[in-house]
């Protein structure tokens, strides 16, 4: 069986080591790369997916569509490519990087900490069939974008998303927001 590790940070967000990734979520988890992902259709709607109850992290919080951490020396493109399709069975047509600079720590319920610095991409598909992943997505919906700012007033949100959403909300609908570019990313991630 395969250990998946993850990127260590330091406060500079430069790599300096990395860790089995079971292993380092925890009360003081560490400071480390991931990405959070919003797959938008050619008419705005965004998948809106609820990770799997049985998920040791955040089980059961209603999120962005998929996230994931980039494996050591993995581009931002091929990790979020290779968790849309492990997740959701999805390919998609485009990818753009939507808030490369941010970054998060929150807290869960049985005090596990997430602390990530985690670029957001936005992937277009022109195929809206979802397969998710039951180990990962519990429910895989497609919401409006209207739908998905109102997720933000609701307890059932991951911190996360309503952290990303108070940046992408004043962006405008997603088939609107920007191109941010690369340049922001840590110096730990190349596109």
């Amino acid at each position: 069986m395969v250990v998946e590790e993850i990127v260590l940070l330091n406060a500079d967000d430069e790599a300096v080591g990395t860790a089995p990734k079971s292993a380092s979520h925890h009360r003081e988890t560490p400071y480390h790369l991931a990405f959070s992902c919003y797959v938008t259709d050619t008419e705005g709607r965004v998948l809106i997916t609820q990770r799997a109850l049985d998920k040791r992290t955040f089980p059961g919080v209603w999120t962005g569509s998929c996230c994931g951490h980039p494996a050591p020396g993995e581009k931002l493109r091929d990790a979020v490519l290779r968790r849309l399709r492990d997740e959701l069975g999805m390919e998609a047509a485009s990818l753009t990087s939507v808030l490369p600079r941010f970054r998060y720590r929150a807290v869960a319920a049985d005090g596990t900490v997430e602390h990530e610095r985690c670029p957001v991409v936005r992937a277009t598909v022109t195929d809206t069939a979802v397969h998710p992943n039951r180990d990962e997505v519990e429910a895989a919906e497609w919401w409006t974008w209207e739908r998905c700012l109102e997720l933000v007033e609701r307890p059932e949100s991951s911190p996360w998303y309503r952290l990303q959403l108070a940046e992408l909300a004043p962006l405008g609908s997603p088939l609107d927001w920007p191109d941010a570019g690369t340049e922001a990313l840590p110096p730990a991630l190349a596109w």
